[in-house]
């Protein structure tokens, strides 16, 4: 393979049960939206406090059920095509990223995969993501788009492969059919994951419906959700359905697709702080255990949205950002 520098993948704690483990458990309770007082834990934000405090040290990595490690903080690629996400992948990983975020439907996993094989780093050094468009669902054609993912990044295993969205087309209907071509998919996922070829599997924008039904029938339960989320549309219900089975959510489009940043209240907040508004909005998904994928294109905003761990939002600053929940879809509504 022309792609990164490979060495043994790292052996898969195995994680077949629909019951999350006691120490997924205790990880699930530590991520709760009001942190602990303590700061030496390694698992979840430390406590709000009313100024930013140099000593706070919050987490870098979620720990997932099956025990893989999925960076806090990653970079996210959505509509960066080809040629055009390769001078940001350059740069994202000169200032230390090391979670990079794709999907087949971004036609721009070949060029990662690019960046990345000439970036000196050793395989194991960086959290790849991709996922399974629509298009692909069903058991053969997920294992044939896997390979086909794989093949373009250069690798041969994913850290994580997400199903992009919640059945082969993008209405909303929930039909029989729909749930049956899910759990085909899923299967080959849960395959995949068996095999080692993927050392963690997951969802994105899936509802708690779609949760309950896979979690219902699954061997695997999914280690991530990866959904819209952000103070206007703040999932409280899902993010609790999703800390109570143990799956980590994980947001895109943190920063409300650069809507939020120019919100006043926002700015207001970061002023504070002296931190900017979408170092706020990035803080504030962490702080409440929710991993993030911010993207773009500028050097500057990649280098700051990496400077989130030296402040801790106060618990007063927490709710008036939650206050601002609109259940407004700036993206796609699976619901």
């Amino acid at each position: 393979l022309h792609g990164l520098h490979h060495t043994n993948m790292p052996k898969r704690k195995e994680a077949t049960s629909s019951e999350p483990s006691k120490k997924g458990k205790e990880r699930a309770s530590q991520n709760q939206d009001s942190t602990s007082s303590s700061s030496s834990s390694s698992s979840s934000p430390s406590s709000a406090s009313s100024s930013s405090s140099s000593s706070a040290s919050p987490p870098r990595s979620f720990e997932l059920h099956n025990g893989i490690e999925l960076p806090v903080l990653g970079f996210g690629t959505y509509r960066l095509k080809t040629a055009d996400v390769k001078n940001p992948v350059e740069i994202a990983i000169r200032h230390g990223y090391r979670n990079i975020d794709t999907a087949m439907i971004y036609n721009n996993e070949k060029e990662i995969g690019e960046v990345l094989s000439q970036s000196g780093l050793d395989r194991e050094d960086v959290f790849i993501t991709s996922k399974l468009w629509r298009a692909d669902h069903g058991y053969e054609k997920t294992l044939k788009a896997f390979h086909k993912s794989i093949t373009k990044l250069g690798t041969t295993f994913l850290d994580l492969y997400l199903i992009h969205w919640p059945g082969p087309s993008k209405n909303k209907k929930n039909t029989s059919s729909d749930k049956e071509i899910r759990m085909q998919t899923w299967r080959a996922m849960e395959h995949l994951h068996e095999t080692g070829m993927c050392k963690a599997i997951g969802v994105s924008n899936y509802t708690i419906q779609h949760l309950e039904e896979l979690i219902a029938e699954c061997k695997v339960v999914p280690m991530v959700n990866q959904v819209e989320f952000h103070p206007w549309l703040y999932q409280s219900d899902l993010h609790e359905f999703c800390k109570a089975h143990n799956i980590q959510l994980q947001a895109y489009a943190s920063l409300g697709v650069g809507d939020l940043v120019k919100d006043p209240e926002i700015k207001t907040i970061a002023k504070k702080y002296s931190k900017s508004s979408a170092q706020v909005l990035l803080r504030w998904a962490v702080q409440l255990g929710v991993a993030v994928i911010p993207k773009s294109t500028n050097e500057q905003h990649i280098r700051d949205n990496m400077d989130i761990f030296d402040f801790i939002l106060s618990d007063e600053d927490m709710d008036k950002l939650k206050s601002m929940n609109q259940d407004r879809h700036l993206c796609w509504d699976p619901s």
